[in-house]
């Protein structure tokens, strides 16, 4: 399979970012599973976390600058989270259900994705193994997202689709990617 190209939009009425784009590409190959993010623009604009000298599991990633992405086996209502901040730390969070169970996936002990920060583009990519979290036969759905904080401490989501009437990384309705298996 190909890798698949993406481009996420922010949420309507949220703080206004002209100057930037958020695009990717996302691939499953197997028990492979490979994102890249690209975001490109002034990004003085934004709070970016620093590089963290020992990057680990955190909790509430969220509330700064984070580069997160969804997946759910297609008709389950089971899904997972992951969270990956530009300065290394990161999480993986399982869901029994919409916002409902969630805990730390425990068969994920690392994530060690790569951050190539420049002055007008930050690249993200992480190669996953998916392999003991989502049984192999099932296809995936995807919802590919990031919150981004402002220099000036304001915050915006952007994601792939906004289907409600609020910024709602968790709506499965906004799972839009399908990642066959193979």
């Amino acid at each position: 399979m190909n890798p698949v190209p993406f481009s996420l939009v922010p949420f309507p009425g949220e703080i206004d970012l002209p100057s930037l784009r958020l695009s990717g590409t996302i691939v499953r190959r197997g028990d492979l599973l490979s994102i890249v993010y690209e975001l490109r623009g002034d990004l003085s604009v934004l709070a970016i976390p620093r590089r963290a000298e020992f990057p680990e599991r955190k909790h509430r990633l969220w509330e700064e600058t984070c580069l997160e992405f969804f997946l759910g086996a297609r008709d389950t209502a089971g899904y997972l989270e992951f969270n990956l901040s530009p300065g290394g730390h990161w999480n993986a969070y399982r869901f029994s259900a919409y916002r409902e169970g969630m805990r730390e996936e425990e068969a994920i002990a690392s994530l060690p994705f790569r951050v190539d920060p420049g002055a007008e583009i930050l690249r993200l990519s992480l190669d996953l193994e998916i392999g003991k979290i989502l049984p192999g036969n099932a296809d995936a759905e995807a919802g590919i997202c990031a919150v981004l904080r402002t220099a000036s401490g304001g915050r915006c989501h952007w994601a792939l689709a906004h289907p409600g009437p609020r910024p709602d990384f968790h709506r499965r309705d906004g799972f839009v990617l399908t990642l066959p298996s193979e």
